[in-house]
């Protein structure tokens, strides 16, 4: 592991944070391509008994900066579109590829599956490219 890669790790694992919270964790970090699983809990689950939008969507979010930010520096989330294509129950893993790696804007697509393999949802997610610190 390199410097980038720590910190990735320490950041979005960190104890008490919004993602450890929530029950996302990133299992995997490289250049271009990173993985994470939302471990999930009652709290992940929406009143139909699924996985709600909204923690799949943060989930997805999550690897995709990763991704964004796995050749170094920061970002923030500029725009996404995300598909459901099934609901989802218990963990979801996600993996995140880079379309475009910029200095400026970085262009990341996700895919979610389930612990069948089955494909939860998709998504597109362009993030700003920011120096450390600066947002």
């Amino acid at each position: 592991m390199n410097e980038n890669t720590n910190r990735l790790f320490a950041f979005i694992n960190a104890e008490h944070m919004f993602n450890y919270e929530n029950g996302i964790e990133l299992t995997h970090v490289e250049p271009g391509l990173t993985r994470g699983v939302l471990h999930a809990r009652p709290s992940s689950y929406n009143s139909e008994g699924r996985i709600h939008g909204g923690a799949i969507a943060t989930l997805a979010d999550t690897i995709a900066g990763c991704c964004a930010c796995s050749t170094g520096g920061d970002c923030v989330t500029s725009s996404c579109s995300i598909e459901y294509l099934r609901s989802g129950q218990g963990d979801l893993f996600c993996e995140a590829t880079p379309k475009k790696l910029g200095r400026k804007l970085s262009v990341i697509q996700v895919s979610v599956t389930d612990t069948e393999g089955k494909m939860v949802a998709t998504g597109t997610f362009t993030f700003f490219m920011t120096r450390p610190g600066e947002a």
